[in-house]
């Protein structure tokens, strides 16, 4: 005891310090094994607080932004539908030109016809009574005439000519000069004919008889993967072969019509023909009736303007190009080497449609497209509009984070980042807008008519009539049935492609951009005293 105080005495014994085990160390990251200074990567704050504060700004203003967003959506998805609609009728148009033009021909070659040799050139006959007057014993007689030189007929005689129809003669050497240019692939030799045939009558029954008449073309049967049987798809039978000389395919509808089976004759020229198959061709193509081979065509058929045969001659050549970039090369090529010659692309066959699908073509690329740009327009004005207006509210936010420090280039970018995420969002609900509008006009869509001419311009080659009846009667055409037109009904399929999504995300982004220049602009003009007077 000190003073009074007690005192108490501890003794204590420390035990020696025990060895805790140290855990494990994680093994470093792969680009810090070779550097042992170096820091693992850290999140850049600036970025964290960027994202945090711009998630929060979207939450807090959230009407407006799915405002803008819905007005971004709207000019976008207009956008896509339109294009959508215009690529359902180019791929309509296509194809309508690939049906009409024949897979695997790029460019057909004709030219213009000679005139007649004579002033009565042509072809034509006339009908009268015989010697022994319109009850005489003798009957009707006739007369068939070309380029001048006449033919008596008389009852019961037939006319069976196969004649070339519209186009003017093409030679051999012209086809083997097409064949040999440099960007060309294959060159192929074609006829377009016309198979009149009529019936003198035996009475005097005062009526005209009628001809029958079969659009035939000479096909060249080494090369049938261009020209007139490259569409062509066999139903029954059999194709013709390079020895046939007296076979024919016949077309479906022809066959349909006429009662014509595989085994069966045809008659052309006054030859028959074996029908060896039935083919089927796109309803665009205006197709013939019958197809025999190319070198028993050319020695059938004449030339009504000259009266010559067509023997090595022919009035079509189907070219195929070396690749689809040739071929504007190619009809340049061809140009100097047939002057005279009419060079006819699926472009040029595609300014000819007319119908509801040329209407809504026109539609689609003109009216519509004007129409989305204008909607696009108005939809980044109203989202420049908004985001002005929401930056002025916040004018006493941006003074007080300027007088914190922030520099105006971190405001604008904050405002920026705002505005593209609006446009990001509204650029996602306008490729839904998108789909959904394409949907809706696959579904109320009708189906579109297309006029089409007939690349091979099937057409012409009738006969000129008169009927004598103690004298002379108007000549009157006879038109020989073939059409250089076809109408077509055509389903519109309207489709969304990558390039049309691509075009909206950059669309919105670039809505988004627009906006918060405007925006941003804005705000880096404001001065934290004065932004500062408007915090309550």
């Amino acid at each position: 005891m000190i003073d009074g105080i007690r005192t108490v005495s501890y003794n204590y014994r420390f035990a020696p310090a025990r060895a805790r085990p140290r855990p494990a160390r994680a093994p470093p990251a792969p680009g810090l094994a070779c550097n042992p200074r170096a820091t693992p990567p850290r999140v850049d704050v600036n970025t964290m607080f960027f994202i945090t504060y711009l998630r929060r700004e979207l939450r807090r203003r959230m009407r407006q932004a799915i405002f803008i967003a819905l007005g971004l959506a709207l000019g976008i998805g207009l956008v896509i539908t339109v294009m959508g609609a215009s690529n359902g009728v180019k791929q309509a148009q296509s194809k309508v030109l690939a049906d009409l033009y024949g897979i695997g021909t790029d460019l057909t070659v004709t030219t213009k016809p000679k005139p007649p040799s004579t002033s009565k050139g042509g072809q034509s006959f006339r009908i009268g009574s015989g010697p022994g007057g319109p009850s005489g014993p003798s009957g009707p007689s006739g007369q068939i005439c070309t380029n001048g030189t006449c033919k008596a007929l008389k009852g019961g005689d037939v006319i069976d000519n196969l004649m070339a129809a519209d186009n003017g003669m093409l030679s051999a050497a012209t086809i083997n000069a097409i064949a040999h240019l440099h960007d060309v692939k294959s060159a192929v030799g074609g006829l377009i004919l016309t198979d009149n045939r009529i019936v003198i009558p035996t009475s005097n029954s005062g009526q005209l008889p009628q001809p029958t008449n079969v659009n035939v073309d000479g096909v060249d049967v080494s090369h049938e993967n261009a020209g007139p049987l490259s569409n062509a798809t066999l139903s029954k039978g059999r194709n013709l072969a390079r020895t046939d000389t007296d076979a024919a395919l016949v077309d479906a509808s022809y066959a349909a019509a006429h009662s014509l089976k595989v085994g069966g004759t045809i008659t052309l020229a006054n030859v028959k023909f074996s029908i060896v198959g039935i083919v089927t061709q796109p309803q665009a193509t205006s197709p013939p009736n019958a197809y025999i081979p190319l070198k028993t065509a050319q020695a059938l058929s004449f030339d009504p303007a000259t009266n010559k045969s067509l023997i090595n001659d022919v009035d079509t050549i189907y070219v195929t190009a070396a690749s689809a970039a040739d071929i504007a090369t190619v009809e340049k090529e061809i140009q100097a080497v047939a002057p005279q010659a009419t060079i006819t692309s699926s472009s040029s066959l595609a300014s000819q449609i007319t119908g509801s699908l040329a209407s809504t073509a026109k539609l689609a690329n003109e009216l519509g497209k004007w129409l989305a740009i204008l909607v696009l327009i108005a939809a980044f004005a109203v989202a420049s509009l908004l985001t002005l207006a929401a930056v002025s509210r916040r004018i006493p936010e941006f003074g007080t984070l300027k007088a914190l420090g922030w520099r105006s280039s971190r405001i604008v970018s904050q405002v920026l980042g705002e505005s593209v995420g609006t446009g990001i969002g509204g650029g996602v609900a306008g490729i839904g807008l998108g789909f959904a509008g394409v949907a809706i006009i696959d579904k109320i869509a009708p189906k579109l008519s297309a006029t089409v001419p007939s690349a091979s311009g099937n057409g012409g080659g009738g006969f000129q009539t008169q009927v004598a009846g103690g004298g002379a009667g108007p000549i009157q055409q006879i038109d020989p049935g073939a059409t250089a037109h076809a109408t077509v009904s055509v389903p519109m399929s309207a489709s969304v492609t990558i390039t049309a999504i691509l075009l909206a995300v950059l669309l919105a982004i670039l809505g988004g951009l627009l906006a918060g220049s405007f925006g941003g602009w804005r705000a880096a003009r404001l001065r934290p005293a004065a932004a500062l007077t408007k915090v309550a």
